[in-house]
């Protein structure tokens, strides 16, 4: 007997929308989290393109947008874009519809992302101090000392030193840090002395930016071949003396609200699923935070194996499909630990790295460049390789216009109940016998696509131009979403 469909241990922004995809796909689904309140601190302080995108297409990018503008972070870090330091991506080009970043903290992202859990009926137990799991062939069993939590499933997104992945014995391999970093959220004891703006010396980096609407800024330090402090606090007195050394003055702060490290240690689960025990975020994947791609990784972890978890436990898809999961967001982490990992040595405080990052400035100039490492950062890049005939298979789908007998409306749109979606744009296409889990529309678009089939997560599953290909639209929707009604009723009779 189970108390849930899946148990989803950790905090922050990737969990709750792990969630709320869930709740969106028909599963039953508990948080559990260790701490009794959230914390308020924002490791990240925007979303890329690629989450932006995702957040319209749940419906969720006009809270983004009030939270940002109440807030007062109008304008902060939008479009600004960077690659190793060298500033110029142009982020703005990469959609004609949206922004290529925006600036919202952590925190507030959080606590949107609760708020629609709890519009959805996501249960959120906390206090929760996982302290052991046991998995059978039936389901998992969390333990947090004398309470227990049976679920079919279980999906760590407990961050970088998840409890879930020590306890199930996931492999976690990787390099070590190369860089040390402090962080600092306080008042500057003289605003009209602060060296705002990065700066790079012989010793290291200092980055000063205000925090809109606050007289707080954001501070980090950055220190090449030094040895790694492992969790020992962080101290003002700390702050203020490594900020000394690498600028070779003072900078002093007051009233420090938040304080931290870091380093740039790279590492991923082998496996992102043994048995029922699944990763996520960077439960799956820590690196350097250099380019802002953490969080938003994590945020396309969740909306891919929300709706296959969801198929899974609900019966209308195979086990097999979870395997899909760590097929696919396997190898893009692993390209983002590389591309960290570049700009961790791009960005080498000694003078002996003048010239490579002189030489990158020229390259980031250049439009195709720019192009590639903008499309990177923001990972617009990524396109899975799930075979089919037609080159828009396993691309992320635009946001195509519609017209429909009820009027104009968008791709983005149409996804906001997270199910699948068929369009038939002239090819007098269906889903008959996959209708209960699929959404059908009909109308007309561009001229060269008479059908599409895209998954919840916004990747096209089947594409055609012509009147044939019906074979492979069935092919496609018995993959993804599993046999259709009547093959199910005849195995369930037999």
């Amino acid at each position: 007997m189970v108390d849930t469909d899946v148990v989803v241990v950790g905090a922050g922004p990737v969990r709750l929308l792990l969630a709320c995809e869930l709740r969106l796909g028909g599963a039953e689904v508990t948080v559990l989290e260790q701490l009794p309140e959230p914390t308020g601190q924002s490791k990240a302080l925007a979303v890329n393109l690629r989450s932006i995108q995702l957040l319209d297409r749940r419906g969720l990018l006009d809270r983004y947008l009030a939270a940002r503008d109440e807030l007062g972070f109008a304008g902060f870090l939008d479009d600004k874009g960077h690659f190793a330091a060298v500033f110029g991506l142009d982020l703005a080009g990469l959609s004609e519809q949206l922004p290529g970043m925006l600036g919202l903290p952590q925190a507030h992202t959080e606590r949107l992302l609760a708020e629609r859990a709890g519009e959805l009926g996501v249960r959120v137990e906390r206090g929760w101090r996982l302290t052991g799991l046991a998995q059978d062939a039936d389901g998992v069993t969390a333990q947090a000392g004398d309470r227990c939590l049976r679920a079919r499933y279980l999906v760590g997104c407990d961050g970088g030193r998840s409890t879930v992945r020590k306890t199930a014995g996931f492999a976690f391999p990787g390099t070590d840090a190369a860089m040390t970093a402090l962080v600092a959220e306080a008042t500057l004891a003289d605003p009209d002395d602060a060296p705002l703006g990065w700066h790079r010396t012989p010793r290291g980096w200092v980055v000063i930016f205000p925090l809109p609407a606050t007289p707080r800024v954001r501070l980090y330090t950055f220190r090449y071949d030094q040895p790694d402090p492992g969790r020992s606090p962080v101290t003002l007195d700390e702050v203020h003396a490594t900020v000394a050394e690498v600028l070779g003055r003072a900078v002093p702060l007051t009233a420090p609200t938040w304080l931290s490290r870091f380093t740039d240690t790279a590492r991923q689960a082998a496996d992102y699923r043994m048995g029922r025990v699944l990763l996520a975020g960077d439960a799956a994947h820590v690196h350097s935070p250099f380019g802002g791609q953490g969080l938003n990784l994590g945020i396309v972890d969740a909306v891919n194996l929300g709706w296959k978890l969801a198929a899974v436990v609900r019966g209308s898809a195979p086990e097999s499909l979870l395997d899909s999961y760590h097929a696919e967001r396997h190898p893009v982490a692993a390209a983002v630990l590389d591309n960290t990992r570049a700009q961790v040595q791009l960005m080498h405080s000694s003078p002996r790295n003048d010239a490579v990052r002189s030489l990158l400035t020229e390259l980031v100039a250049l439009p195709a460049v720019n192009r590639l490492l903008a499309e990177r950062i923001s990972a617009v890049d990524v396109r899975y390789d799930l075979g089919g005939s037609h080159p828009l298979v396993g691309e992320f789908a635009s946001d195509l216009e519609i017209v429909t007998e009820h009027g104009t409306t968008r791709l983005a749109e149409l996804m906001r109940t997270g199910r699948p979606l068929l369009l038939d744009l002239g090819g007098g296409w269906t889903a008959e016998g996959w209708l209960d889990r699929v959404d059908l529309v009909v109308g007309r678009c561009r001229a060269d696509l008479s059908g599409l089939l895209v998954r919840p997560d916004g990747h096209v599953a089947w594409a055609a131009d012509g009147h044939s290909g019906e074979a492979e639209l069935h092919s496609a929707l018995t993959r993804w979403f599993g046999e259709p009604v009547w093959a199910v009723r005849a195995a369930n009779s037999a």
